[in-house]
């Protein structure tokens, strides 16, 4: 498997969730729940994905300014999780907060695949691209 095999992996993990909790309605277990989990794996993703993919494009000219933007991207999700942390779920604004994080999740994996990955295809050899795949999925292991 490469990196970005194990990306989408995880991309399609974060598109299920959001497609489910943008489904819900009310403070119920369920929202609750599906939320944690969501926080949790977007966390955990960008960890790991900064470090074990975005941090080596950072050197290379050709991706530089992707893996840049991309890690901003990050930022921006983090923020929106921080204020859907902050309001309550039985209100509307948690369900506005909710679709605009969906919408900034979702714009980010689709560049993602459909940008930063050709680039990064040029940028990496097929032995990092390997071996950036198994100390992502390690660390990904690791805090799931």
């Amino acid at each position: 498997m490469n990196i970005f095999e194990a990306l989408r992996e995880d991309h399609e993990i974060q598109r299920d969730l959001i497609d489910k909790l943008v489904n819900t309605s009310g403070k119920t277990d369920l929202r609750k729940n599906m939320f944690e989990k969501l926080k949790h794996e977007l966390a955990i993703h960008a960890d790991a994905e900064e470090r074990h993919f975005y941090i080596p494009l950072i050197d290379a000219d050709l991706t530089q300014e992707k893996a840049r933007h991309s890690i901003a991207e990050h930022h921006e999700m983090d923020e929106l999780v921080e204020k859907l942390e902050e309001t309550d779920m039985d209100s509307s604004a948690w369900l506005t907060y909710m679709k605009q994080l969906a919408e900034k999740v979702e714009h980010h994996l689709d560049e993602e695949e459909q940008e930063v990955f050709q680039l990064a295809g040029k940028a990496l050899t097929e032995k990092e691209k390997t071996e950036l795949a198994q100390t992502y999925q390690k660390e990904i292991k690791e805090h799931r």
